[in-house]
């Protein structure tokens, strides 16, 4: 037994720093490639050399973007993880919450009223508000000690709600300048973000992993049902509440600086679910990285495509993230009595 489980850990770890391996190796080619007509080598040796041009491309445009897709890309899988073991549903994603959708809402209302013209703050700041306002209310609703049933219908009456009135905001959009850049940021993407970004969403981001990555142990004791981990010791409603506030924080601020990306919170997790076995705290850390490498290489795609207008984030993960869906959707149905 001793055995086997030394060896269960070794595979554990081989499988962390082989997503460890991949995130360094994608986030050095979002460094080196790009649509400067220059291949990677080139590129290192101009940077070695000195090339202001290619320092400037480097550190103001890639480096921000590389360091926000593995945030939000972590953010996201952690999250997705962290959600479907709680609600022990395996299509359970950050978006269920209705997180997101407020932190779009958010950012609309900036966009619409004019303040984002004011100061580079204040758009991702109100996208950030919009997402704290929901967790405060899902949060109160989870310490209650709410069914996880009552969490998934409050999640959708709030990202419900939030829809409509970032509906209704497109609908009553000054002018067409301002409905553009409320659509193109809704749509979700990376591009034109700078250091300032990451420093605003990077301490929330930080603060959701750590409430997320403690709840490891309280979420395996929840697979053997809601009365036996009571027996546990586990608090539910605190339980639920910090997964809640841990998924606000990290999802809120991700969608706070690049519009609502979907789907990485579903896919990453059960990319990674064949290889740790559906112990849910043994899929949080894999589903992490594995969400930050698979929002690195989907970004890098998009950037390396030669299309004549890049190809925004959000549609590109969409369109990856609805067929897994619809299959994970069919496999849980066939699973069925």
């Amino acid at each position: 037994m001793n055995d086997a489980a030394s060896a269960d850990r070794r595979r554990y770890r081989r499988l962390n720093l082989s997503l460890v391996a991949v995130l360094l190796g994608l986030s050095l080619a979002g460094l080196l490639l790009g649509p400067v007509s220059r291949n990677p080598w080139q590129t290192l040796i101009g940077l070695l050399g000195g090339d202001q041009r290619l320092v400037a491309i480097v550190l103001e445009i890639r480096l921000p973007r590389v360091l926000l897709g593995l945030l939000v890309g972590a953010s996201l899988g952690l999250s997705g993880a962290a959600l479907q073991g709680l609600l022990r549903n395996p299509l359970a994603e950050p978006g269920i919450l209705g997180v997101s959708a407020s932190a779009g809402l958010g950012a609309v209302l900036a966009l619409y009223f004019g303040w984002a013209q004011v100061t580079l703050w204040a758009l991702p700041s109100f996208a950030l508000l919009g997402a704290l306002l929901a967790t405060a209310f899902l949060a109160l609703l989870a310490i209650r000690d709410s069914s996880p049933l009552s969490l998934i219908l409050a999640g959708v009456a709030v990202s419900s709600l939030a829809v409509a009135l970032t509906s209704l905001a497109l609908n009553l959009a000054p002018n067409p300048l301002a409905l553009s850049e409320m659509v193109l940021w809704l749509l979700g993407s990376l591009r034109d973000r700078g250091l300032s970004d990451v420093a605003l969403a990077a301490p929330f981001m930080l603060i959701g992993w750590v409430l997320l990555l403690s709840v490891g142990r309280e979420l395996d004791a929840l697979t053997l049902g809601e009365d036996a981990a009571r027996s546990l010791g586990v608090r539910l409603g605190w339980l639920r509440a910090r997964v809640i506030g841990g998924t606000a924080l990290a999802v809120g601020a991700a969608t706070a600086v690049t519009g609502s990306v979907g789907f990485v919170g579903l896919i990453a997790p059960h990319l990674l679910r064949p290889w740790v076995g559906y112990q849910p705290s043994r899929v949080l850390l894999p589903g992490a990285l594995a969400g930050a490498a698979l929002l690195a290489a989907a970004d890098l795609g998009i950037r390396l495509l030669p299309t004549q207008q890049e190809l925004m984030l959000g549609v590109v993960t969409a369109l990856l993230g609805v067929p897994f869906f619809v299959h994970l959707l069919l496999r849980t149905r066939r699973a069925l009595p």
